[in-house]
């Protein structure tokens, strides 16, 4: 049997008690502004159907072609996949589950996804998102209140160096009359195409105007626009998003190659930029994807218009690192520190006196002097070190000294401890 350690997979990361603070204040505030906004959490499965993502990604993707984490399930023989992603699952949810039946659905959710992808900062093979959808919603209002929210979320999380690129897909006939003339565009270059862009040029065409090869950047320059190519109704709702953007006075940018790695995607595309995390730049993208209800398996004539966005756990809480936003940890109300196998029994009695009052109190375990349980009280950050020896347990009393102020250490019955420890001023003898 080998000796040698075992360690995380390549790319999947463990979250340290140390770093969990920015996590979870993170979440809290996800939390407050979902609720604020009116949106309701659901959770689904981090394993599908393979199908499920075939169908809705598109299967000539890098994500179903190259990155998904696909294996059989040896007891039944399905193909499944770990989730690459969260709308299709949210979809699949939402349709299996007849929610559209009573309205339409603002909802959320949060977890790990799974791609195959080189490891570097900001791009993981297990990484976290959170993702909002809103399905039933056909108007440009519903993109704007995402955006919005984005954009709200930033100023709670502390969040400034960022900025809003938006952009509009069109329909699928507009999109149709693009491809055209953009693989027309393409094909008058073949000889500079790069093996990503000869190999998506009939496939994926659009995906090319995402490429970061820079030798692919005259070509990509020079290529028709989709705004160009919009229909009537993808246009007027493309300005109708703007119009309530400048109204609520959002700063952005229009970005005519902005494209969908997703085959899912309709009109309204956008996304949130940092310059600060480099490459890894987009720390939220989302758009309108209102024909993926009929493609996941609603049914011919099933299609529900729907918007929604990702955003990266890891990419947003990199940038609030970056821009020196610290969250400290819980400090402990109290560590109580005992000897003797009286005192014992009367710690014991004494932590759950505290907690029952809400205070947090840490209880030692272990053996150990007084002296070295107070050197242990002081590296736990407690505000206070309660003190229980023969003497304490005789009178029915603790004591109680300050740890983080210079302050006298008295002795009070337990009945008092809590009002001392939140500060009221109680003294003791």
């Amino acid at each position: 049997m080998s000796t040698r350690g075992i360690q995380a997979i390549r790319g999947m990361n463990d979250v340290l008690p140390d770093q969990i603070y920015l996590w979870e204040f993170f979440e809290q505030v996800v939390r407050d502004s979902m609720g604020a906004y009116g949106y309701r959490n659901i959770r689904m499965p981090i394993v599908e159907q393979t199908d499920l993502f075939v169908r809705s990604i598109g299967a000539v993707t890098d994500i179903v072609e190259k990155e998904m984490y696909t294996f059989l399930d040896h007891l039944n023989g399905d193909s499944l996949t770990l989730r690459p992603e969260g709308t299709a699952s949210c979809v699949r949810a939402v349709l299996e589950h007849n929610l559209l039946y009573a309205g339409p659905q603002r909802l959320y959710y949060s977890g790990p996804m799974f791609r195959h992808e080189r490891p570097q900062k900001g791009r993981y093979r297990q990484f976290h998102q959170v993702g909002v959808e809103a399905l039933g919603y056909a108007g440009p209002d519903i993109d704007a209140e995402l955006i919005i929210m984005c954009s709200e979320l930033w100023r709670r999380l502390g969040i400034s160096d960022v900025r809003l690129e938006i952009g509009t897909l069109g329909s699928t006939a507009s999109r149709a009359v693009h491809r055209h003339r953009l693989i027309e565009y393409l094909e008058r270059h073949l000889g500079k195409l790069d093996d990503d862009a000869s190999r998506r040029l009939h496939s994926n065409p659009l995906r090319i105007l995402d490429s970061k090869n820079p030798e692919m950047s005259e070509i990509i320059d020079g290529a028709p626009r989709l705004l160009d190519d919009l229909d009537e109704d993808s246009l007027a709702h493309f300005e109708g998003l703007q119009k309530i953007l400048r109204n609520q006075g959002i700063d952005f940018e229009i970005n005519p190659r902005l494209v969908r790695g997703l085959d899912y995607y309709n009109r309204t595309v956008f996304e949130w930029i940092t310059g600060r995390l480099g490459a890894q730049g987009t720390i939220c993208a989302g758009g309108r994807y209102d024909g993926l209800v009929e493609q996941i398996g609603g049914g011919k004539g099933s299609a529900a218009p729907a918007c929604g966005f990702a955003m990266g756990i890891e990419r947003v809480l990199a940038l609030m690192a970056e821009s020196g936003i610290n969250i400290p940890g819980p400090v402990p109300d109290a560590y109580v520190v005992h000897q003797g196998e009286a005192a014992d029994g009367f710690a014991w009695k004494t932590v759950r006196h505290l907690r029952e009052r809400g205070l947090q109190a840490i209880l030692h375990c272990g053996t150990g002097s007084f002296k070295a349980q107070m050197k242990k009280a002081d590296a736990s950050g407690a505000r206070f070190a309660v003190i229980i020896g023969d003497e304490e347990v005789q009178a029915g009393e603790i004591s109680i000294k300050p740890l983080r102020e210079a302050a006298e250490q008295v002795r009070v019955a337990l009945a008092e401890a809590a009002d001392l420890l939140r500060g009221s001023g109680v003294t003791g003898s």
